[in-house]
């Protein structure tokens, strides 16, 4: 993937061609309506058929490449033993310069054993900022999480090329008010996932790396979106840019204790696993790999799945391929701001972000703006994206909102899957329903699980909103579609 000049603004050029394609459909706005109703207003609860672009995730739903596919069918499915598992494993020592592998069926499944193992009552765990499922399986287990970004992190609008970096002060900090034996570890997650896919520079992650080894306490590295931090380091840390892909690889794994993905985002594939430094802590994780998850060489995976994940990290270290999704996620937010939409900048990875806190100034967070917006979109486009805000964190121990720190709306750009006529057609319905934000309000839960409710909660409008959404938006198209 690159960016070529067509007289004019330069546009991304996708570096493959299309060979396999699937329908879509596009559904009038009283079908969408009728839909995202049945929904429960949550975009996790709309059936597929019923969108038009699929944004709600890069989870799971990249291209498999030609290569990847080939590789499939030569699958060894013995239950234990199989060759498919060694070469996936050596592949990722290849990559990694890390010895000890354990499979499992995607990356909340490494968390779960992680704080298994690891967190215990009233231990802390530092991060540079939490995911949503990390988050629960250590507060499950007593754990609690402290997030310690830099502070430019957590503003919307902002130059700085690595926000996702974690304060070392603050760290230094924690350590010497808490002790060091208070400290499960330290986890980096590399794209922070919820404040706009920002990343963190090579440098922070050796100085976080000099405090934990300081102190004997583990570094664990959340590489899901390790592809999108590669390429930003490559494109905007100086000291780095005459580096490999695979170098950079290697000096972030030098730095990690415990690596561990989902390779649904990593690779391409449905699967995931844990890269394990230390051998006596990769024996007391092994043990929970076919209590949880699977025989140890396919950990609730499929060995089709493996085989694939070996070439998708292998391809994952072509500057082609890593680029796709920046550069994709950088035209539309710059094209989004052409059109006065407020979003994340500088634009990260995983997708484009829009700031739903600002796009609705008028809806108080209580009523969840990010997740009015989001239904807005859906509406507006038939695109579905994700709420990453106040209806994704938990609930306080008292009841109150736990009021997020961000009220995002995420519009994934999975890699090797949209068009830029597609993306452009987001572009045109998001800045029409910019231009009608007013007639947007909020929700309220009618159904709210206690756990990761963002899931499958069932909410409402706070008024009959989307029936005058949708009666504008019959009048501003009725002859464009």
């Amino acid at each position: 993937m690159t960016n070529i000049k067509f007289f004019g603004d330069p546009v991304p050029l996708e570096m493959h061609k299309v060979r396999i394609v699937q329908k879509l459909t596009l559904q009038p706005i009283e079908k969408r309506a009728e839909a995202i109703s049945e929904a429960g207003n949550n975009t996790f609860l709309l059936k597929n058929r019923d969108v038009f672009l699929d944004m709600l995730t890069d989870s799971g739903v990249n291209a498999m490449s030609d290569r990847q596919l080939a590789a499939m069918m030569i699958a060894d499915d013995s239950y234990a033993g199989s060759e498919t598992h060694y070469r996936l494993e050596q592949k990722l020592r290849e990559l990694f310069d890390m010895q000890y592998f354990l499979p499992t069926h995607q990356g909340r499944a490494c968390e779960h054993i992680l704080s298994k193992v690891l967190v215990k009552p009233e231990s802390i765990v530092p991060m540079n900022y939490h995911f949503t499922t990390t988050k629960s399986h250590i507060t499950l287990n007593g754990g609690t999480v402290e997030e310690i970004i830099i502070d430019e992190g957590l503003k919307v609008t902002s130059s700085n090329p690595f926000k996702g970096n974690m304060d070392i002060g603050k760290l230094d900090a924690l350590i010497k008010q808490h002790g060091p034996a208070k400290i499960s570890f330290v986890r980096m997650e590399a794209g922070t996932n919820l404040i706009g896919g920002q990343p963190f520079a090579l440098d922070n992650l050796e100085k976080v790396q000099m405090l934990c080894r300081e102190h004997s306490i583990p570094l664990v590295l959340d590489a899901s979106l390790l592809a999108d931090n590669l390429y930003f380091i490559k494109t905007r840390e100086e000291k780095y840019k005459n580096l490999t892909i695979e170098e950079i690889t290697r000096r972030i794994a030098a730095c990690s204790d415990i690596i561990y993905f989902s390779a649904r985002k990593l690779g391409c594939v449905r699967g995931g696993g844990m890269l394990i430094r230390d051998k006596a802590l990769f024996l007391k994780m092994r043990g929970l790999i076919p209590l949880f998850e699977g025989f140890l060489t396919y950990g609730g995976m499929s060995v089709r799945e493996m085989e694939a994940m070996t070439i998708g990290l292998e391809e994952t270290m072509d500057e082609d391929m890593i680029s796709q999704g920046p550069l994709f996620i950088a035209y539309m937010t710059e094209e989004l701001q052409k059109a006065g939409v407020p979003v994340i900048t500088p634009p990260g990875g995983l997708g484009c972000h829009i700031d739903a806190k600002q796009f609705l100034d008028h809806v108080p967070q209580e009523q969840y703006p990010a997740g009015a917006l989001a239904v807005a979109i859906y509406l507006a486009g038939s695109i579905r994206g994700m709420e990453r805000g106040t209806l994704s964190e938990q609930r306080n121990p008292d009841g109150s909102e736990q009021l997020s720190n961000m009220e995002l709306v995420r519009l994934a750009l999975p890699r090797r899957v949209f068009t830029l006529s597609q993306v452009k057609y987001a572009v045109d319905r998001i800045s029409w329903l910019h231009q009608n934000r007013r007639l947007i309000e909020g929700l309220e839960f009618e159904e709210e699980p206690e756990i990761l409710r963002f899931f499958f909660g069932r909410l409402k409008p706070v008024s009959d909103w989307k029936n005058k959404l949708t009666a504008k938006f019959r009048k501003d198209f009725d002859d464009s579609l």
